[in-house]
């Protein structure tokens, strides 16, 4: 605590950000003067959780934030300003000694102390991809501001410039950026960061996001993550890439003896996934948006299945060595909370590990795609609507247990509110394609 007080006072910080999210992702924050910063470090701050998404009803309204004081960081787009701002990521709680259990960070807590439990820590890295697009009047549309292809240079690019500034801000909050690039649809980039642990991983993509939206709005244009903003054009995903090591950090995905490398406790997680992918699908990819990004002919995965090498898989084992042998699950996008997803990949997983399940063999050098138009029963589909994927979810126990009563309650509601929404609304497409014909 005396650190974070001596950093606040050296650097000038005026205020603080106290940030947690809510179910569905969204940051959400509480502001205080610094002067009180020393009182909330030792006893947190209360707050009325009633109007936060999935949070406390009315009548139970009052909630704690306690604070994680390893994650201050100071904002450095506000250095030169005349406020400086300074960020705290803080847990929820009922009151100072009972965590509430529809915090998303408490269930990935949970969930993590469980496989520890049984032997297993798990080591998260996410390759986050998003689109900028042009302001016009301070309000964003979907003018592309390049059509630059993957890995392309474009020279005084404003595009580039941002994605830039962006890796830039991370570093200077602590992140280690490994690798920044253009994407392959127009306007699209990704900036991937060094592995770590599941809470620091879902942290750093949150703060990722702020610090993506505000970068670009400085610069004139606008950050989205909707995996689908562009007709005809590759989404935004988030692949995932997973590992487990025992207590001694030695890779548990890796063995030497087996073909590929790869250990059966890999496959068994795989397995498990697979067992309970239609219910991950709905946290993965939850929005009535993100289907249209898994659809065949734009890299997204479609089909249930594992390869090594192979990009069109769903689960991709990339050729590493015993220190980052590791698994990539590719159907996720950017808009599902990194607290849940974690969650239950890791839940489900082990649920394959602990009763041995076997993924089936691997669909190396084929294109799956082609395959499947071949053999059409060959794979498995990933849900095609929210409305699938949600049903598969009120049917998955093992999820179900995962998220906990509250948030599976909550997560559920306001899913059902969104396809319906969705189901009725009328669309530009059918303006166009129905309106003048009938």
């Amino acid at each position: 605590m005396e650190d974070i007080l001596k950093i606040v006072n050296e650097e000038g910080v005026d205020i603080i950000w106290l940030q947690f999210t809510d179910i569905l992702g969204f940051p959400k924050l509480v502001e205080i003067p610094v002067k009180m910063l020393p009182k909330v470090l030792s006893k947190g701050i209360p707050f009325d959780g009633s109007s936060i998404e999935g949070f406390a009803r009315i009548e139970e309204s009052d909630m704690l934030l306690k604070l994680n004081p390893e994650t201050f960081t100071i904002l450095p787009w506000t250095k030169n300003d005349e406020i400086k701002i300074g960020k705290i990521i803080c847990d929820v709680y009922l009151d100072e000694s009972r965590p509430f259990g529809g915090d998303p960070r408490f269930i990935l807590k949970k969930t993590i102390k469980d496989a520890e439990e049984k032997g297993f820590l798990m080591q998260t890295g996410v390759e986050e991809e998003f689109f900028l697009f042009r302001l016009k009047f301070d309000r964003p549309t979907t003018e592309v501001v390049s059509n630059g292809s993957y890995f392309e240079m474009l020279p005084e690019d404003i595009g580039e410039k941002t994605r830039l500034l962006i890796a830039k801000t991370l570093e200077e909050m602590g992140f280690e950026i490994e690798t920044s690039h253009h994407e392959v649809s127009p306007s699209q980039h990704e900036i991937d960061f060094k592995y770590a642990d599941p809470i620091t991983t879902a942290d750093r993509i949150i703060t990722f996001k702020i610090a993506a939206k505000t970068v670009a709005l400085i610069n004139g244009l606008y950050a989205t993550f909707m995996p689908k903003p562009l007709f005809g054009v590759n989404g935004s995903g988030a692949h995932t890439n997973i590992s487990l090591t025992d207590k001694n950090g030695n890779n548990l995905f890796f063995d030497k003896t087996k073909e590929f490398e790869l250990s059966d406790t890999a496959r068994y997680f795989i397995g498990g996934i697979f067992k309970h992918i239609d219910a991950i699908t709905a946290i993965a990819n939850p929005l009535v948006n993100s289907y249209k990004r898994i659809v065949p002919g734009f890299e997204a995965p479609v089909y249930v299945s594992w390869a090594v090498k192979n990009r069109s898989a769903l689960i991709r084992v990339p050729q590493a060595d015993e220190g980052s042998k590791r698994i990539e699950f590719r159907s996720p996008d950017p808009t599902a909370n990194p607290y849940l997803l974690f969650a239950v990949l890791l839940k489900a997983g082990l649920d394959g590990i602990e009763n041995k399940i076997d993924p089936g063999e691997p669909a190396n050098e084929i294109n799956i795609f082609e395959e499947n138009e071949k053999h059409p029963d060959k794979f498995k589909t990933l849900p095609s609507t929210l409305k699938e994927a949600i049903t598969a979810l009120k049917n998955d126990e093992l999820i179900k247990e995962v998220l906990g009563s509250v948030v599976f309650e909550k997560y559920i509601q306001a899913k059902e509110t969104e396809w319906n929404e969705y189901r009725i609304s009328v669309t530009d497409w059918e303006i166009k394609n129905q309106f003048y014909l009938y």
